[in-house]
């Protein structure tokens, strides 16, 4: 397992994350390391986007059915 040094942090968000690991009753370490193991679990927005972009939508609504969806929501 890697050893990650994180400097120049904030006291707010230092003092921030002592409380958050005191309240889920955890050490400062393991409560980072769990934070940071989600972060890195989700997808980034480049991803997300790259994703997006490769789905077929060739089934889905047309522009002039999603226009006139719209017009018909503000009438």
């Amino acid at each position: 397992m890697a050893t990650l040094y994180i400097r120049d942090v904030p006291e707010p968000v230092a003092d921030s994350l002592k409380e958050r690991a005191a309240e889920a009753g955890m050490s400062l370490s393991a409560y980072v390391a769990r934070e940071l193991a989600d972060i890195a679990a989700r997808p980034t927005n480049a991803e997300i986007v790259k994703r997006l972009k490769a789905q077929d939508r060739s089934q889905g609504p047309s522009t002039a059915d999603i226009l006139e969806a719209v017009a018909e929501g503000r009438r």
